[in-house]
């Protein structure tokens, strides 16, 4: 496995929101973790980034236990994180913002192979980031991330307030991202979207993993959908 949570506690102040998490992924797996509004998804991600750490639990990225590592070290080892805010630099150009990032490892993204994933980014790389819509800031965040070429890619709500015509193009661009084996953890309230990517779900709920196993079989159970699912 390259990434494994085990029982993880994450508390904010005296309040606590994770209770307990566990979960895998495999190399090359692209794996969603849904849930309703507050079930407890970006805490899972900042607590694997070590931006809100767990108080008790492992976690491991390739067998090392990375609890209590300062965040630029975690991602240095090759963890990407793309958060929901986006966090480019709008003043910046498209292209500025993609060549900031350095990366440590012997096989490197270029900005070619970001362009081809997504071709709006070539078309706009003397934008600045603050000129570019929702959706094609969410394209640059996660390209930027990429530029670090990670081994893991941590994806928080990717989808949230897109057009339909604009998920149809981030779909795309994820698939083609797949073709490049890196594992993908997908946080997402966008059911639909999460599953035509995923082949695994785990179903999180107040804090607890309420459900886990295949993307078929979380379609067809109609019951965890009711309970957990729909709004």
């Amino acid at each position: 496995m390259i990434l494994t949570l085990n029982d993880i506690h994450t508390y904010y102040g005296t309040s606590h929101v994770l209770f307990g998490v566990s979960l895998s992924l495999d190399y090359g797996e692209t794996v969603c973790l849904i849930g309703r509004n507050g079930a407890g998804k970006t805490t899972t991600l900042v607590s694997i980034m070590g931006l809100t750490p767990p108080r008790s639990g492992s976690i491991k990225f390739m067998e090392e236990e990375i609890v209590g590592m300062p965040t630029e070290r975690i991602a240095r080892k090759g963890i990407g994180f793309v958060p929901e805010d986006r966090g480019i630099f709008a003043e910046l150009t498209v292209k500025e913002n993609l060549q900031i990032p350095a990366s440590p490892h012997d096989v490197r993204w270029t900005l070619d192979d970001a362009y081809n994933l997504f071709p709006v980014l070539s078309q706009k790389a003397k934008c600045g980031g603050g000129e570019l819509s929702g959706g094609e800031q969410k394209m640059l965040a996660a390209a930027r991330a990429l530029m670090l070429s990670p081994k893991l890619l941590l994806l928080d709500e990717l989808a949230e307030g897109l057009s339909p015509i604009m998920l149809t193009v981030i779909i795309e661009g994820m698939r083609k991202l797949k073709e490049h084996r890196i594992t993908i953890l997908l946080s997402e309230q966008n059911i639909k979207f999460a599953l035509a990517l995923s082949e695994r779900a785990y179903v999180l709920e107040k804090g607890l993993i309420r459900y886990q196993g295949s993307v078929e079989e979380l379609s067809k159970d109609q019951e965890v959908s009711r309970k957990y699912l729909t709004v």
